[in-house]
């Protein structure tokens, strides 16, 4: 509900509507629509931004684990098509309201963490040269991720997403413009 409606119009009745409970039962565990918007912004980065890391760190190149990264993400899309919006929504939603603004579970900084350790490893490792400039290559590559996720969010469907991403892949991998001899 918060994903499809905001922050501001999704009511407990509305949220309790949908999830087959009574706002009482809802109210029980949740003292404030901020304290349950608080909990689905937690559990959803889990869901998404911290087990996308997670699976990314096992590998060890940079499109190794950018790959991994998006692939549990898409994995994530295929069970859950509401958590990329609201992922999405949730960064918009604490601009507009700073009471919603918590870094331990900022989706949009908690990818910008893991991007910039994936960047600095690639550095590290010769992977990519010392010179670049990391905080635009972080920035670009936040970019391009959380425009995927807006793209699942919003615009396509999962099967979109998943050739959307696999065509990602082949750019990241240095593929998607050879030449065809």
């Amino acid at each position: 509900m918060f994903g499809e409606l905001g922050y501001d119009a999704a009511t407990f009745q509305a949220i309790a509507v949908r999830s087959d409970l009574t706002r009482p039962a809802i109210n029980h565990y949740f003292a404030s629509k901020r304290v349950l918007y608080r909990e689905v912004v937690e559990q959803t980065n889990a869901m998404v931004v911290a087990s996308g890391s997670e699976r990314a760190r096992a590998q060890t190149t940079l499109v190794g684990r950018l790959e991994a990264f998006i692939a549990a993400a898409v994995a994530v899309d295929s069970h859950d098509r509401s958590a990329a919006a609201f992922l999405v929504t949730s960064v918009l939603e604490a601009q507009r309201h700073a009471e919603l603004r918590e870094d331990d579970i900022d989706p949009l900084q908690n990818l910008r963490a893991f991007v910039t350790w994936a960047v600095t490893e690639a550095i590290k490792s010769g992977e990519l040269a010392p010179g670049i400039d990391l905080p635009a290559v972080v920035e670009m590559l936040v970019a391009v991720l959380w425009g995927v996720g807006f793209y699942a969010g919003f615009v396509g469907g999962h099967d979109e997403l998943e050739r959307i991403t696999g065509q990602l892949r082949l750019l990241l991998e240095q593929r998607l413009w050879q030449l065809q001899s």
